[in-house]
């Protein structure tokens, strides 16, 4: 059965299930999922606990064994299968599907495994594993999520902090959860429960976000300068590589192009979103870009970006030099005010 993560402290308060699979590339709350259900088993006798991490040299048979093998003092355990590829290949498909057909009643298993891909998500194994066990799949704490998140945790701990005081947290932990729950954790350290002021929050909280460049879209297709900012500088800092920038940039410039000129031939603005196979949360930013941005000031923005490839190589004459960072983001403060 597939479970929510809010939903899984109820459900271990009530029984514990023979598997549990969590599927994420979340890692603290995989990681605080994890915990949970290890806790909760060594409370119920599931002593001893054996780890086996699937790497090239990995043999399937280890694990058939570990489900059949008795502890030397007969105690219960719980059997960790660790999965960091997400895909097990043929062999290790068909072992867990012939691992959970014969589950032993003395073992707990937890399988922990990135976020699959679509393709993966299909696979006969997965389909399995979701009808046999407890499956979990924790889906990533967006920015626009993140604020309230943090609220969470500040209440968790007995704090609280104003609106302007959870941005500042958010602007500096965005891609980062792992530091994030750190940095508020610091904050429990520092200072007593109650109200945080912005002051306490400003000096006590890094910049440690970490950012995303197919997230940087999101801050040019919405229209949010001051994120689109942060992040281009936060990803020339981090080392990114440009030309993988300016090519997710260009992209997404050449998708709204290619939509807008269809809707002013009169087509669908929905039928050519489903033509370019644009949904979910990137199809709600797109249709209010799409009212923002004429068609001129794309067609500017896509021969811009082909002038910044050109001086990403080197192609370009002296006169035209400067910093391709710097173009970078003009362009992307083109498409973000319109």
């Amino acid at each position: 059965m597939q479970l929510r993560l809010d939903a899984l402290d109820t459900h271990l308060a009530k029984s514990l299930a023979p598997l549990y699979v969590i599927t994420s590339d979340e890692h603290l709350l995989a990681l605080e999922a994890a915990d949970k259900i290890r806790k909760t088993a060594r409370a119920q006798g599931y002593s001893e606990r054996e780890v086996l991490v699937v790497e090239r040299s990995f043999k399937w048979g280890a694990l058939l064994a570990a489900n059949q093998s008795q502890s030397l003092f007969g105690d219960r355990k719980l059997i960790e299968l660790r999965i960091p590829t997400g895909k097990p290949g043929k062999d290790g498909g068909q072992a867990l599907q012939e691992y959970v057909g014969a589950l032993s009643p003395d073992n707990v298993t937890l399988i922990t495994l990135p976020k699959l891909d679509w393709q993966t998500q299909k696979a006969a194994w997965v389909g399995t594993l979701q009808q046999a066990g407890v499956y979990i799949d924790i889906p990533l704490v967006e920015r626009a999520q993140l604020p309230g998140w943090i609220g969470m945790r500040l209440a968790a701990q007995k704090q609280s902090a104003d609106r302007q005081s959870v941005d500042f947290i958010a602007d500096r932990v965005e891609g980062n959860l792992l530091a994030a729950h750190q940095e508020l954790q610091k904050l429990a350290l520092l200072h007593p429960e109650g109200k945080l002021s912005f002051e306490q929050v400003q000096d006590a909280v890094l910049n440690v976000a970490r950012y995303d460049v197919f997230k940087l879209n999101e801050a040019m297709l919405s229209g949010d300068v001051a994120r689109l900012v942060r992040m281009i500088e936060g990803l020339k800092g981090e080392g990114e590589a440009l030309p993988l920038v300016l090519w997710a940039m260009a992209e997404e410039i050449r998708t709204l192009l290619k939509v807008k000129a269809g809707a002013a031939q009169g087509k669908s603005v929905g039928m050519l979103l489903k033509e370019y196979r644009i949904w979910g949360p990137r199809e709600k930013l797109m249709e209010p870009a799409l009212r923002r941005l004429k068609l001129s000031t794309l067609e500017a923005a896509l021969q811009e970006a082909a002038q910044i490839d050109k001086m990403v190589k080197g192609l370009r004459a002296k006169a035209f030099a400067g910093d391709a960072w710097d173009a970078l983001l003009q362009l992307g403060l083109k498409v973000a005010r319109g």
